[in-house]
């Protein structure tokens, strides 16, 4: 029953995740915080690290899944993807050095305010003007490259300080600031999470972060979802799938405020 769950809920992780283009760390990590640490119904988690590390090698396998999906439906604008993918690492590198001299809980607060404000112009936007339903991009589509790339290295850089998924701000960054059809920017996004969080999870792998039965059962679910959520992108209009983003950028952003006024 125990594997039956984890499977069930991996696979409702692969679905949204690959959905919306941010992974699945946002619904995972608070699950296992709740109800899989120590005093939890199922207490397999005894450190946060184990957390991370577990829901980053599940976030892992399922935007590896859906970027293979991506890349088979043509949806994956390499062009962009590979620069985008290559300018977060420094970022990150960068940003796990500086993030020791934040004030971490005004640093929380003050990004999940952020967020929430991000996630209402989302939301308004859906409403005011519907986005246009574009699911592959011509070969001469023009975008402001180093733009990209320098917003591609800030995402690299807040990722790393917040402990946060890329996507949930990657995504609006390349459909706002650089007029990325909403299709093509959550599945090039994919293909960035996939690259970006590869180094992350052999780290916490060789630290023997990752508990490996819930690991493996949640990946395999997280990988089938990961499918089933690229095909379910074909058909849904991108206002939906905006919409859902703007939710859990919402969700996100709540959690941080939580986590900055707990500290």
């Amino acid at each position: 029953m125990e594997i039956l769950l984890l499977l069930l809920l991996g696979l409702g992780v692969g679905v949204f995740g690959t959905l919306v283009g941010i992974g699945g760390g946002l619904i995972l990590v608070p699950i296992f915080i709740l109800f899989m640490s120590e005093g939890g119904i199922y207490p397999c988690f005894q450190t946060a690290a184990q957390i991370v590390g577990t829901s980053l090698f599940v976030v892992f396998t399922n935007a590896l899944s859906g970027t293979f999906a991506y890349i088979r439906q043509k949806r994956v604008f390499f062009r962009a993807a590979i620069p985008f993918a290559l300018a977060t690492l420094p970022g990150a590198f960068f940003g796990s050095y500086v993030a020791h001299y934040f004030n971490a809980s005004m640093l929380d607060l003050y990004f999940g305010l952020f967020l929430l404000l991000m996630s209402g112009i989302m939301y308004w936007n859906t409403r005011k003007k519907p986005p246009t339903d574009v699911v592959m991009l011509d070969k001469d589509f023009k975008f402001n490259m180093p733009l990209g790339v320098g917003s591609s290295t800030l995402v690299g850089f807040i990722s790393s300080i917040f402990g946060i998924g890329g996507g949930v701000v990657h995504v609006p960054l390349m459909i706002y600031l650089l007029g990325f059809p909403v299709h093509v920017a959550t599945a090039t996004s994919h293909f960035v999470l996939a690259c970006s969080s590869l180094s992350g999870v052999i780290s916490h792998v060789l630290l023997e972060h990752v508990i490996w039965m819930p690991a493996i059962c949640l990946g395999l679910g997280a990988s089938l979802g990961a499918q089933l959520g690229a095909r379910i992108s074909q058909k849904t209009k991108s206002k939906a799938i905006l919409t859902l983003l703007a939710l859990a950028v919402f969700l996100m952003g709540l959690k941080l405020i939580f986590m900055g006024t707990a500290q």
